[in-house]
């Protein structure tokens, strides 16, 4: 239920972030004048966190660079009832806010998803690789965690205290946003998602993504966290795969043996042999880990049972 004096904070992780900040920060004291308005400044070398503080805003530090480890300070260090995350380029619009707090604050969700990709995202972002990056992403993690959200790396959020304080934040940079939704899906978490207008960067604001070596850690992000998540259909692929590669080196051999009565390729057969072997193994790893996974579970629901009554 929504408490009479629910306690929100915006937080905006930033790096050189001053041709914008100073009108984020205007905006959303605007539009949520009752939010405390947090601004973790990541080691930015243009008087970012100078601005902010003089537009209004809470200035604290992280000095590990990657967004990962600000969002990480920012879930440790503060206490609301409804977080809202949003990036500090001036790129999202204010108006969502009330109506993703409203969302968090009556229990109707847990995180809610500012999906850019159903609104004006690809005709804005002008950086091709990065629609065709976001639409490979969201196709893989709707298909390996059979869901259907549309918007996987979206920077504008909105959480509950119980998402915020059970999230372990594993990822160091940009790929912090895959993370968070996997672990939303995975966890069964409530989550919504509303269409938000995108814009591009105004003129003189340089993005920080790296399309190529952000899009491969993104991607390993992915991989990591599907092995973790499903270790039983993990190893289980790579078990049929090597138990297909076995039965390629393997058959011509026994069929040499039916005709002839002679091993003629014993290097071939032990090496498809050894394939196989490692094979099984790792069908037999994939479930003990599924296994110690279905238990990991079982502590995370009594776990949040405990935070949801402090």
């Amino acid at each position: 239920m929504k408490k009479e004096k629910s306690k929100i904070a915006v937080l905006i992780p930033c790096y050189n972030e001053s041709k914008t900040i100073e009108k984020v920060v205007k905006d959303w004291r605007k539009e949520l004048p009752q939010a405390d308005i947090y601004v973790y400044d990541n080691n930015s070398t243009d008087n970012t966190d100078k601005i902010a503080k003089k537009a209004g805003a809470i200035v604290k530090y992280e000095y590990k660079q990657g967004k990962g480890n600000v969002i990480r300070s920012m879930f440790r260090d503060i206490e609301a009832d409804c977080y809202i995350m949003i990036d500090g380029d001036d790129t999202y619009p204010v108006e969502n806010g009330q109506q993703m707090c409203d969302l968090i604050l009556n229990g109707q969700a847990d995180m809610v998803i500012g999906d850019r990709l159903s609104s004006t995202y690809f005709t804005e972002n002008k950086r091709l690789f990065h629609n065709f990056g976001n639409k490979i992403v969201r196709w893989l993690i709707n298909k390996l965690f059979k869901n259907n959200v549309k918007d996987i790396m979206t920077g504008y959020r909105a959480f509950s205290y119980e998402f915020v304080k059970s999230f372990p934040v594993l990822s160091k940079g940009f790929e912090i946003e895959t993370e968070m939704t996997i672990h939303a899906v995975d966890k069964n978490f409530k989550l919504v998602e509303i269409p938000v207008t995108y814009r591009d960067r105004p003129e003189g604001s340089e993005s920080k993504l790296n399309t190529y070596s952000d899009g491969i850690k993104v991607l390993k992000t992915i991989a990591t966290l599907f092995k973790e998540y499903k270790p039983s259909l993990f190893f289980s692929f790579i078990s049929i795969i090597l138990i297909i590669m076995a039965l390629i080196l393997g058959t011509p051999v026994f069929i040499d043996y039916f005709k002839t009565g002679l091993v003629l390729r014993f290097p071939t057969l032990i090496c498809a042999c050894i394939i196989l072997v490692i094979a099984i193994l790792l069908w037999v790893s994939g479930i003990i880990l599924e296994v110690i996974n279905k238990k990991h579970r079982q502590l995370y629901e009594l776990y949040l049972n405990l935070l949801n009554k402090k």
